[in-house]
């Protein structure tokens, strides 16, 4: 469920030129970081990759002294949309709807829907009638502040634009938002509603789930990262061709191409790093070497 996540944090929450000199990061003891560098395979310089969890409490997101060097080595950097782009937000807006004129009470029986609109009006103070034609999965994204038991929430990414902006770094999109809109209506919006009030009905049971994820998130212990956030996704792994492996391919067959020419830094969800389908893994199988980084 992360990318829903992060569009949701998008929507509702001039280049740099190239370093002439990169500082040299230290290499972590073990594969348990969120932080790696990419190097070899006739690359001039390397580049790298971090892995993000889309919301946090705020005053969870922290940022090593290893993460912000990388950063300042790197000329740009690469995150799943263009966080910076106003045009994301708009172009957002325009596609959250269901396409056909369908609208939430077409998926469900009248208690169902009654059951969605209570919580949504009594936990969410959220009119459901202002959300009707929403896709069901932009609604289960707007539950996630609610398993969190802080008052601020932040993505890692927003404060990732932050630190760019700090250090006069552009910010570049893997995917536009008209492509991450087009993997909601490849699946079917039934199938989305149901998870919506699967969701609504489990909420503490998706609560305790989500404090062990996030957890792990904490720990960087790599082969929970792929058990967890690969296998879980709170009742979606049967889509994870569609939400993970697919579009990893896609991205390792860009930043072949972006990192011959430049040092990038690409932070996208930690999911899409781990496995033998992940980021890690497919970049190694290119030929590049990856390795993991200090990130305390």
């Amino acid at each position: 469920m992360r990318i829903f996540i992060l569009i949701i944090t998008v929507l509702f929450t001039g280049a740099c030129t190239a370093q002439t000199t990169s500082a040299k990061l230290i290499r972590n003891a073990d594969n348990n970081s969120l932080l790696w560098q990419i190097s070899g395979n006739g690359l001039k310089a390397p580049s790298y990759l971090f892995g993000t969890f889309h919301l946090l409490c705020k005053e969870d997101v922290h940022f090593s002294n290893q993460l912000k060097t990388a950063v300042t080595n790197s000329k740009e950097i690469y995150m799943e949309l263009d966080m910076d782009d106003p045009a994301t937000i708009s172009e957002g807006l325009k596609l959250m709807y269901m396409q056909g004129n369908k609208k939430l009470k077409d998926f469900y029986s009248d208690s169902e829907y009654t059951r969605l609109q209570n919580y949504f009006t009594d936990s969410l103070q959220m009119p459901i009638a202002f959300m009707e034609r929403m896709k069901p999965y932009f609604l289960v994204a707007l539950l996630y502040p609610k398993m969190l038991s802080c008052a601020t929430t932040s993505g890692v990414e927003e404060q990732l634009v932050q630190l760019a902006k700090e250090d006069k770094k552009e910010i570049q999109g893997l995917e536009t938002m008209q492509f991450q809109a087009s993997i909601f209506d490849s699946i079917p919006y039934a199938e989305q509603a149901k998870e919506l009030l699967k969701s609504v009905d489990s909420i503490n049971e998706y609560r305790q789930e989500f404090d062990t994820m996030l957890n792990v998130y904490k720990t960087q212990t790599i082969s929970r990262i792929e058990t967890l956030f690969n296998k879980s996704e709170f009742g979606m792994d049967e889509h994870e061709d569609i939400l993970l492996d697919n579009r990893n391919k896609d991205w390792v067959i860009k930043l072949k191409k972006i990192m011959q020419h430049e040092t990038v830094f690409v932070a996208v969800g930690a999911g899409h790093l781990v496995g033998p389908k992940g980021l890690i893994a497919l970049l190694q199988k290119e030929g590049y070497i990856v390795v993991p980084l200090l990130n305390k």
